[in-house]
């Protein structure tokens, strides 16, 4: 067996009974990416580990083992900001079923990695967490290779204007033409140009890059749900009765 990885900074994205006593822990790590791991024993009512290996809670892991699964050998917890707010939890689920449905296996992002913790922490601190879910979507989409520039126009390569309108393709960005490609149309050239200069405030701000990175997101998961959406229904329709 492959010696231990040692001291490996890491979030548990999603954890599973595995045989009779263990858990299956898929986990997102600074250096290694998506991984999954054995905890055995974890899921016994001795073992610590069960309280440990959490969702959102920072962790030390060493890890031995070759192939897809590695045994987990020993967990440090660490400080860290706690998503006590519905909405938060939530919106941390999302991120983390976004990590473990579409990010790829054994493929590190340390960029992506700080993007997460930074998002974690914004999570934590405010009620208004449309503008964290937005920039944590557009550091994802910059790691897979889906990046654009709000105020270009890539099919033509020139800048977006004010006074015109755009389309959104997602394997090219804004474009300024309709192409089989395209999924959203009438995006308005001054809205554009607002989330250049990263303002997520105005409502019509919010609501194009949020029909934007639906599109994105749903193109990337490739007909997979997202189970964490169907939470946000949810509590939506609890705020209206409310």
């Amino acid at each position: 067996m492959k010696g231990p990885e040692l001291q490996e900074p890491a979030y548990v994205l999603h954890r599973r009974p595995w045989r009779e006593t263990s858990l299956m822990v898929d986990v997102f790590s600074l250096n290694h990416g998506r991984m999954t791991v054995i905890a055995r024993g974890a899921n016994s009512a001795k073992s610590p580990l069960k309280a440990q290996l959490q969702p959102f809670q920072p962790l030390v892991m060493d890890w031995a083992g070759r192939g897809d699964l590695k045994s987990l050998v020993q967990v440090e917890v660490r400080t860290g900001p706690a998503l006590t707010r519905t909405v938060a939890l939530y919106s941390g689920l999302y991120l983390n079923e976004l990590l473990q449905r579409i990010l790829p296996v054994a493929d590190p992002h340390p960029t992506l990695f700080a993007a997460y913790i930074d998002a974690l922490g914004c999570l934590s601190a405010t009620t208004d967490v449309e503008p964290v879910l937005r920039r944590f979507e557009l550091a994802f989409a910059s790691a897979l290779g889906y990046d654009f520039s709000w105020d270009l126009a890539t099919d033509t390569g020139q800048s977006v204007e004010s006074a015109r309108e755009y389309c959104y393709d997602p394997e090219q960005g804004i474009v300024s033409a309709v192409s089989p490609g395209v999924r959203l149309r009438n995006l308005r050239g001054e809205v554009l140009l607002e989330l250049a200069r990263e303002d997520l405030q105005s409502d019509s701000c919010r609501r194009l890059a949020k029909r934007v990175m639906r599109v994105l997101i749903d193109h990337l998961l490739q007909g997979r749900p997202l189970n964490s959406r169907s939470l946000f229904t949810h509590l939506r329709g609890e705020s209206h009765e409310s």
